[in-house]
């Protein structure tokens, strides 16, 4: 089942690729700052929260996307949890929707599981959503009403310490990631692919698991009509933070 998968990422990474060869692609620069929170309170249930500010094309000239995704997660075990919640997003107006702002509404549920090693953490996640987006008249209007898709994100997170030989503080990592989606349902015509986010950067850890990342992104993104592209280049900027609420002893066995 994983080479399956994996194989069927590479397929259509290199089939999207090959077609946009002779399609549209609109190069664009963006910032995206990011907070990630997740807390646990027994050693079965926790939350998830993360919140992003996204600017425009024109990287600092004005906002794209407020984004708060929120969850409850389910720790299977120390290294698999499951996680199901609601985010709502604000999109800005853009050079394609100059003068409207308009929100989404989305349900999401995940699986994540965690390979780890003395010197190498490897995640992998694989999220469902249920998109809502509100329609719009034109460039200056909403419409009543929403538009529906289902979408599928797969996404592949490597850390590796540079600088230690241990996950404490100060440790300096490299992270490579990888995230494919694919839209489905009634909806979608033209793009069922719907973009691919590759990252590199590196993180500095406060301690043994909270950390900033700073690094380069590529988010290649088809749009719905399916003859055109966008490459954006994004600097991205996070920061993770773990919040453990249990009694001291219930933590010794933790896996972050």
């Amino acid at each position: 089942m994983k080479k399956l998968l994996n194989f069927t990422v590479i397929f259509l990474l290199i089939t999207v690729h090959v077609g946009a060869q002779n399609k549209t692609i609109t190069q664009e620069g963006q910032l995206w700052l990011g907070y990630f929170n997740q807390s646990r309170y027994s050693d079965k249930w926790g939350s998830w929260l993360d919140v992003h500010l996204r600017t425009r094309e024109e990287v600092f000239q004005g906002w794209s996307q407020f984004l708060v995704r929120a969850g409850v997660t389910y720790y299977a075990s120390e290294r698999l949890k499951l996680t199901a919640g609601y985010v709502y997003a604000n999109n800005y107006p853009s050079q394609r929707n100059s003068g409207v702002t308009w929100p989404e509404h989305r349900f999401w549920q995940q699986v994540q599981w965690q390979n780890q090693y003395p010197r190498l953490r490897f995640t992998q996640a694989i999220r469902l959503e249920q998109r809502f987006l509100h329609k719009t008249l034109n460039d200056k209007e909403l419409a009543p009403g929403y538009n529906f898709n289902y979408r599928i994100r797969y996404n592949t997170v490597l850390n590796l310490p540079l600088n230690k030989t241990k996950w404490v503080a100060n440790t300096i990592a490299l992270i490579v990631s990888d995230e494919i989606f694919i839209n489905f349902g009634k909806q979608i015509v033209y793009n069922h692919f719907d973009q691919n986010r590759f990252f590199a950067g590196l993180s500095w850890y406060v301690n043994s698991h909270d950390h900033f990342q700073l690094g380069y992104m590529n988010s290649f993104q088809q749009s719905a009509s399916g003859n055109s592209f966008r490459s954006r280049h994004i600097l991205r900027i996070y920061f993770t933070q773990h919040m453990d609420w249990r009694k001291p002893q219930k933590k010794a066995a933790e896996v972050h």
